[in-house]
């Protein structure tokens, strides 16, 4: 009880960071020269993940789809790239960046800025009269905004090339079949939504990451649960903003 009691009250200041962290993202976003550096470290850092994790989800989809549509009935493989073009754009690519960076970044934010907090700079900033919210906070917020989708546009991407790639050594299908196919039931207003969904994922990311480091404690050992605690937070909160936001998306397109 103590535990969820605890719990409740952590997210309740998480929350009220948040409010006072996004201002500072907007005034970082006109200073590129501050967040240029950090969103180079997030995206060149997650590169390989993204790009090992799109061909995979494309070959693996792939084999398992192959199968099952083969047996519902004849000319049900046609649409095997109508279906792994949805589950990649839809969901897979969006999430798969998502938990990329809350893994990789989320963890490089708590242990950076807890070490930090810990030396005494976030003291002395303030000392200055500097807002670290402003100094620290902001920028890496728009690191981790633009970076999701970015690593988002290459999984999706690697994906249906892998699964393209796969589905040609069969033997049985074109570019142009497989391209014709891939976009022939989806449509902008489901695919763009989707993509906009990371932008929320790269903002819970970067203000959850930052909130637990500024707030670790304990010297150096209070670094080491401030980096485990921030993957741990920034996975969940994108799991959970991922469901509010599907739910969401899908109210507002059934009331239009």
């Amino acid at each position: 009880m103590l535990n969820a009691i605890s719990n409740l009250e952590r997210l309740g200041r998480l929350a009220a960071f948040a409010l006072r962290a996004v201002p500072a993202f907007v005034a970082a976003l006109p200073r590129v020269g501050q967040w240029l550096k950090p969103l180079y470290a997030v995206v060149i850092g997650g590169l390989p993940l993204a790009t090992v994790t799109g061909l995979a989800l494309g070959v693996v989809i792939w084999m398992h789809t192959r199968d099952v549509l083969a047996r519902t009935g004849t000319g049900a493989v046609e649409y095997l790239p109508t279906f792994l073009a949805a589950v990649v754009l839809l969901e897979l690519a969006p999430v798969g960046a998502g938990l990329i960076v809350a893994a990789r970044t989320g963890a490089s934010l708590g242990a950076e800025l807890a070490s930090m907090k810990v030396s005494e700079q976030i003291d002395a900033l303030e000392l200055l009269g500097v807002s670290p919210l402003r100094r620290l906070v902001g920028p890496r917020v728009v690191a981790c905004v633009f970076a999701v989708p970015a690593l988002h546009i290459l999984i999706a991407t690697t994906a249906l090339g892998s699964g393209f790639v796969a589905e040609m050594a069969t033997g049985s299908t074109t570019y142009l079949k497989y391209d014709t196919a891939a976009v022939r039931e989806l449509l902008l207003q489901d695919v763009i939504p989707a993509g906009l969904k990371t932008l929320v994922f790269g903002l819970v990311v970067g203000v959850t990451g930052c909130f637990i480091g500024l707030h670790a404690r304990d010297g150096s050992e209070g670094v080491g649960h401030a980096a485990t605690d921030s993957v741990v937070a920034c996975i969940l909160l994108v799991l959970a903003v991922d469901v509010l936001l599907v739910g969401l998306i899908k109210a507002i397109q059934a009331f239009l």
